[in-house]
């Protein structure tokens, strides 16, 4: 059994051998019998996997719907009193839409099972002071895990010894570029992302060795936190399904009370027998109940997913395609997703000259030019002395390349910050391989973290020898005492330099100063050697937004969703980029230290002023989200990393980038964007919002036909008449022609206007004022020609054919009002928009064809009591269509007068 963990020391502050000392190990590691007893005490290196949900499980949670009890109930009852027909096709409907729903649902949630992969399968360690390669599982604390390029680091490590050594966090801290690392102590108070001497579980070593002393296995780790934080967040009902469950009560309760009042009313009125009545008020509920909405609000949602997917936007929940329409806040990592995650050179600082670096990526597209007052003036290799130093420096003192082929483009290989390096020389028309073979590299001194500089030894078969240096500003100006200007080599002016970084590194760039001197020995690179040095220039380098990433958080401004941009990078940096896009005033970014420092109420009023966060952490995404969820906000959440997990299952709907995403990241959200750009997003939202718009189309479409059906039932009983139309035919209606018709307006394209509305409020149900209004007109109209229709042919041609007349006359004015419903608003339908759609012609004429084998053959008119109509009865009923279709364009029409003649926005 694992022991439960005590607080921890803050690893990270200790040194290396007060580290070793707290866990009574060595650099030789542990004994295997120490390491056995560990074990049993610890447990072993892996995450509890939580039981599954089973599918009868998931099926039932389908059935949890007051619509589907009192399907249920009327079935149940309806097969007792030996309707046996009647009672199997009402329980068929409540099976097919609990088989739709689990079906959807059938990729369960494995958000946890994503997290365990991660941690790597095998080790290596030192056990009796010999290496060994072990199951990772069988790590524990106190063990030394020796690490290199290219291992995924398999528990939490205090590095002990590390050599060039560089981790790629982005997993875990959402640090865009690999985090050099070092042994060295750092304060307790250090943010995770910024803690030099440790290595975190499920991330990547990308370069160098170290040695590590496992600190942390399991549960214990920082994804083990991650893990059981998960854990604890529940899924929140979406927009959607809190509007119709509202809907759903609201209804159910009405349709509850009229039926009751309706079997009293002809007990005690007419004296009608109970069964008789009974049946009536089973009659009254089907009629009302909308079988088929369930139904057609999943197909809705399922087209709806299936345009996403065309532009790249997999939807996993059903539900989540909807929720995006009602998204009031976007909160969206930076890299990749507004970024293009390929570091750029976009600046050049010369002693006495700044340069502009024109295009974006790896892709050698663009060039150098310099402003004067008259225009810009283009740079290329030959034309400036000190500028073709500094790119010598660039393309040599590097260890990535670039390469090109006609199925990827342009890519880069090594590190991303030396690949925007040698992609600047490119620019410039500087010959590289040329250049590389005429000053061969003797000697290197890798990047090191507590150096903070790179440093190589060429040569030119001449004599002549070269250290070339990069490195952080502030360390290599440490280091030089002359710069090179156009004149030739002066004395250093630290101060202006330290200036310069400082102003570049405010506009979002990360600067790197490049230096070189001239030696005369044939010794070997040391440190010692890297002094004395002449300054050449400064580089700022740049994660660049996509093209269109600023139209996106334009158009989602327009929308009125704000988007707020949540990123582990520096604060500075972060605002500088924001400020390109569009997003906070690029002055001010909250780093993850200030908001630890706020409680709930300044937290609540700093979402509402700030949209840069830097530097978050998993549990202040957390709390961002919740924060915005107090305020009202229905929040949608990007991420790629396992830090993000937590978050993207708390927001509204988590949205994972699929290129570069983890699992984790992409179990835990509801949408997966498929190109890792946020353009694709604020498209999805688009699409979320034109689902909507044809849900509720598609919900008062199909309810004035329920009206109308409940209301000539009432009617009957209230005249004493017998039922004009059977449970049966009510079912015909109900789930075949409804539905056949409805299915053609989830087809309907998004408005022109669908962003530029407000987002609906989190608390709107799903119908407002007109909604009630067209409700109850067009059920008149549903209850009044039908019922008119079967009074007149009941005295003339008995029951069977006067029901046969009202279902089908029904269903007629149906069809017509599918023409109507196409528009939501007041807004007119123009002939061209009448064909616009192909599916709803397709679906009346499929629709027509139904309706004559209801009518005309012999199986059909045995099973739903039907006959055949006379020519003039068809005309008829033909004639209350076309009028039904007028007046509701009238009613259209007056609506738009009142208004002033605009149609307010909407579908």
């Amino acid at each position: 059994m694992r022991e439960p963990p005590s607080p921890p020391p803050p690893w990270h502050a200790l040194p290396g051998q007060d580290a070793l000392d707290a866990l009574r190990s060595g650099e030789h590691g542990l004994s295997r019998d120490e390491a056995a007893a560990r074990l049993a005490r610890h447990g072993p290196n892996a995450l509890p996997a939580p039981p599954p949900e089973s599918v009868l499980r998931r099926f039932l949670r389908q059935l949890d719907n007051l619509l589907i009890y009192v399907l249920l109930v009327a079935g149940a009852v309806t097969l007792l009193m030996g309707d046996v027909v009647d009672s199997a096709v009402i329980l068929g409907v409540v099976l097919i839409n609990a088989t739709i729903g689990c079906l959807q649902e059938g990729r369960a949630v494995r958000a946890l099972a994503a997290i365990r992969a991660m941690l790597s399968p095998r080790a290596t360690v030192m056990r009796d002071g010999e290496r060994h390669e072990i199951d990772a599982a069988a790590l524990v604390p106190g063990d030394i895990v020796l690490l290199d390029a290219g291992d995924k680091v398999p528990a939490d490590l205090r590095l002990v010894r590390a050599r060039a050594l560089r981790v790629d966090e982005a997993a875990l801290t959402g640090e865009s570029l690999p985090v050099d690392k070092g042994g060295d102590a750092q304060p307790a108070d250090t943010p995770l992302a910024e803690r030099r001497a440790m290595a975190y579980a499920g991330t990547l070593v990308c370069a160098g060795q170290a040695r590590g002393l496992v600190v942390a296995t399991g549960e214990d780790t920082e994804l083990g936190r991650i893990n059981r934080m998960l854990a604890t967040i529940p899924r929140h009902d979406t927009p959607l399904t809190r509007r119709l469950e509202r809907f759903t009560r609201t209804l159910t309760s009405a349709i509850l009370t009229v039926a009751a009042l309706t079997v009293a009313l002809g007990t005690l009125w007419h004296g009608e027998g109970w069964r008789t009545m009974f049946l009536a008020g089973v009659s009254l509920a089907v009629a009302a109940i909308p079988e088929g909405l369930p139904a057609i609000v999943t197909i809705v949602l399922a087209i709806g997913v299936e345009r996403m997917a065309r532009h790249r936007a997999i939807v996993r929940r059903l539900p989540a395609v909807e929720t995006l329409g009602s998204v009031t806040v976007i909160c969206t990592d930076k890299t990749g997703t507004l970024t293009r995650n390929e570091m750029t050179a976009g600046r050049v600082r010369l002693a006495d000259l700044d340069v502009e670096v024109s295009g974006s990526g790896y892709a050698p597209d663009g060039g150098l030019c310099w402003r004067r007052d008259d225009g810009t003036v283009p740079l290329a290799w030959g034309e400036r002395p000190e500028l073709d130093a500094l790119l010598t420096v660039a393309s040599l003192c590097n260890d990535a390349r670039l390469a090109h082929d006609d199925a990827h483009g342009w890519q880069a290989f090594g590190d991303p910050t030396e690949a925007a390096l040698v992609t600047l020389a490119h620019k410039a028309a500087q010959p590289v391989e040329t250049l590389a073979r005429r000053w061969p590299r003797v000697d290197a001194l890798p990047f090191d973290a507590a150096m903070r500089l790179m440093a190589t030894l060429h040569h030119d078969h001449l004599g002549h020898r070269l250290i070339l240096i990069k490195g952080a500003p502030e360390t290599v100006l440490a280091r030089a005492s002359r710069e090179l200007g156009a004149a030739g080599e002066r004395p250093l002016d630290e101060a202006a330099w330290l200036a310069r970084a400082d102003a570049m590194a405010r506009d979002g760039y990360r600067v790197l100063a490049l230096a070189r001197r001239e030696v005369d020995d044939d010794a070997a690179l040391t440190y010692d050697d890297v002094a004395g040095l002449t300054l050449l220039g400064l580089v700022g380098l740049i994660d660049p937004p996509r093209d269109e990433a600023a139209d996106a958080v334009a158009r989602c401004r327009e929308a009125g969703i704000r988007v707020k941009m949540i990123t582990g990078d520096h604060a500075a940096t972060a605002a500088a980029i924001g400020l390109r896009l569009g997003i906070g005033d690029g002055r001010r970014a909250l780093s993850g230290p200030e908001l630890d420092r706020m409680d709930a109420a300044a937290l609540r009023a700093a979402v509402r002023d700030v949209d840069v966060f830097a530097r978050a952490s998993p549990e202040h995404k957390l709390g961002l989200v919740a924060a915005l969820r107090a305020n009202g906000e229905v929040i949608a959440m990007t991420g790629d990393g396992v830090n993000d997990a937590p978050a993207l299952k708390s927001a509204d709907i988590g949205v994972a980038m699929g290129g570069k995403g983890t699992e984790a990241a992409k179990e835990a959200s509801a949408m997966v964007i498929t190109d890792d750009n946020f353009a694709t997003l604020a498209h999805a939202v688009a699409e979320g919002r034109a689902v909507y718009d044809n849900i509720r189309k598609a919900v008062l479409f199909i309810l004035p036909t329920n009206v109308g059906q409940a209301a000539i039932v009432v009617a009957a009983v209230v005249a004493g008449l017998p039922l004009p139309i059977s449970p049966l035919q009510i079912l015909w209606i109900n789930m075949v022609t409804a539905v056949t018709l409805a299915l053609a307006l989830a087809f309907e394209a998004p408005e022109d206007d669908v962003m530029r509305r407000a987002p609906r409020p989190p608390d709107e149900g799903l119908g407002d004022r007109l909604f009630v209004w067209r409700l109850v007109f067009v059920g008149a109209l549903m209850v009044a020609l039908p019922f008119g229709f079967y009074l007149d042919a009941l005295g003339r041609a008995g029951h069977a054919y006067a029901g046969t007349l009202a279902v089908n006359a029904m269903v007629a004015i149906e069809i017509a009002y599918l023409f109507n419903s196409r528009r939501y608003g007041p807004n007119p339908a123009s002939l061209a928009h009448l064909a616009g759609n192909r599916a709803a012609l397709l679906a009346c004429g499929v629709l027509a064809l139904l309706q004559l084998a209801f009518t005309y053959l012999p199986a059909m008119q045995a099973l739903f009591g039907t006959v055949a109509l006379d020519g003039a009865d068809w005309a008829r009923a033909g004639a209350a269509a076309l009028a039904v279709y007028l007046l509701i364009e009238g009613e259209k029409a007056v609506a738009r007068r009142l208004a002033g003649g605009q149609p307010p926005g909407g579908s």
